[in-house]
């Protein structure tokens, strides 16, 4: 069981929400986490039990931060919108650089995140 972050910019939910559901199966055995509008989407929207952090703006980037920084995160999915300006850039800055520097598995798009849920299930 491995610990998996879900985020998506607010125009990439609809798509991380789709692809959450077309891989419930591989992500239903390992612990999920989403931040604030993301989490309460994917309770409502899929069959996914995962544990909602605060909104990435209000502080649930900062929280994946330091999960990453203790060690507690597997790996980071992170829908971007790389077409629009965001207000906390900083933090999403922030949080990237984290899994980076970790060696964390990270996506930002659909095609890498298939990857990375297949290949936690080998």
């Amino acid at each position: 069981m491995k610990t998996i972050a879900l985020v998506a910019h607010d125009q990439k939910k609809d798509a991380l929400v789709a692809w959450a559901k077309a891989h419930e199966a591989e992500l239903g055995p390992h612990r999920l986490y989403a931040t604030g509008t993301t989490g309460g989407r994917l309770q409502k929207e899929t069959a996914l039990d995962v544990t909602p952090l605060k909104s990435g703006p209000l502080g649930g980037d900062a929280q994946l931060g330091a999960m990453i920084a203790e060690d507690n995160l597997d790996a980071l999915i992170f829908f971007i919108d790389p077409l629009s300006a965001m207000p906390h850039d900083v933090d999403v800055k922030s949080l990237i650089r984290l899994a980076i520097l970790y060696d964390t598995l990270m996506a930002v798009n659909e095609a890498t995140a298939t990857g990375i849920i297949r290949s936690l299930a080998d």
